[in-house]
């Protein structure tokens, strides 16, 4: 049990535990008590979220919150290193809680098993100091940056995809908030996420420890936090670059005029129907069950897979592989009078092969509805799945 404090708000126990840091003179007791103190949110118990909640806890921020409704899933295990192989078909947030309490039992965790939307943001955010942006789709990034910038709070930004990362502190006083560099999202579909693209599972560690860092610099104010800085990481050629940002006069939320003055629907703003869904771009598809039927009934179907020869290799349907970015310099391999039905892994690549065929002549071509994940569930659960 942890013994009575003796020094200030630090118990003996606290004290030993992070004797190192009290040592240093840019923290030193006061600014472990600013960090007991401390009240930070991160959202999501993912990717980056694991290794920001870890480190801060190991840190001694007092109290962490932490935002999300998913469950551990075991493609989440390479990267998501809060989370341990038993811990598959539980919750996030108890496995994130469970783990924080065994690194260190004197922090507060306070856990919201919810999507973060427009109707619960600036509730969920009332109350904490720093807010630490852990998603992977911009419709949250949009939202949480705009919350931030309504409610005055820091945003501790963090991206990934491949090998590849960002961070910085948008929203902070006279800095630049995110829609200063992105004043609009991509178009829906453009930007693969990490289950499309991929991830180094190393990634969101070097990622989620910078806004680890970011986020205690702005608790202890010591430092050069990233603010009108935009860190660029290549982890592949283990480069780090800096771009200087500027909070612009025209912003929509931050400027002189905001015309954005309270949350808006984030999910029309970028696009999209719903985060979790592909777009089909209306697209005419077919359900598995029913290419399934047809392919036992032995009819005249052309297969056409849309991945990258690195998928394929994890598992296929035995159509002809021409990843979506080859298809408009490989059109002569196909024959437009033959019916196609067209894949990748959910539906969403496949949907834009489809509408570029039919615009080339390809008239028969129709998109394999959920792709080859749907196929895995629904017809041959021994398929392996990425």
């Amino acid at each position: 049990m942890p013994s009575p404090g003796k020094s200030g708000s630090l118990s003996n126990d606290e004290v030993q535990r992070y004797a190192r840091h009290l040592i240093m003179p840019e923290v030193g007791m006061a600014g472990q008590e600013k960090l007991k103190a401390a009240r930070v949110l991160c959202i999501g118990a993912g990717g980056l979220g694991s290794p920001i909640a870890l480190y801060l806890a190991a840190a001694g921020v007092g109290t962490l919150g932490i935002v999300d409704f998913d469950a551990v899933d075991i493609s989440n295990l390479h990267r998501q290193i809060i989370h341990f192989t038993g811990d598959v078909g539980r919750p996030k947030l108890d496995s994130a809680r469970e783990k924080i309490a065994a690194i260190n039992p004197f922090v507060e965790v306070k856990t919201f098993e919810t999507r973060l939307t427009s109707e619960n943001a600036l509730q969920i955010f009332t109350g904490f100091d720093v807010i630490v942006d852990g998603t992977d789709n911009f419709p949250t990034r949009f939202l949480i940056n705009d919350a931030c910038v309504l409610s005055g709070k820091p945003n501790v930004y963090g991206s990934i995809f491949r090998f590849e990362g960002q961070a910085s502190v948008f929203a902070a006083k006279d800095g630049p908030c995110y829609r200063c560099l992105y004043p609009e999202p991509p178009p829906p579909g453009s930007v693969p996420s990490c289950a499309e693209g991929g991830v180094l599972g190393i990634l969101p560690g070097l990622v989620g420890l910078i806004q680890a860092t970011e986020t205690i610099k702005l608790i202890l104010g010591q430092g050069e936090p990233l603010i009108g800085r935009l860190l660029l990481v290549d982890a592949l050629a283990m480069r780090f670059r800096e771009l200087k940002l500027k909070r612009d006069p025209a912003c929509r939320v931050c400027g002189s005029r905001p015309v954005i003055t309270k949350l808006i629907d984030y999910e029309e703003f970028c696009g999209l129907r719903g985060s979790e869904k592909p777009v089909s771009n209306g697209a005419p598809e077919i359900s598995v069950e029913e290419l399934k039927r047809r392919l036992d009934a032995k009819e005249d179907l052309f297969i056409l897979d849309v991945r990258e020869p690195n998928e394929f290799q994890i598992c296929n349907l035995n159509g002809l592989l021409i990843p979506l970015n080859d298809l408009p310099k490989r059109m002569n391999e196909l024959d437009p009078d033959k019916e196609m039905v067209v894949h990748c892994r959910s539906g969403g690549r496949s949907a834009k092969a489809v509408e570029f065929l039919r615009q080339s002549g390809f008239s028969k071509a129709k998109n394999l509805t959920g792709g080859i994940l749907a196929w895995a569930d629904k017809i041959d659960p021994k398929m392996p799945k990425y």
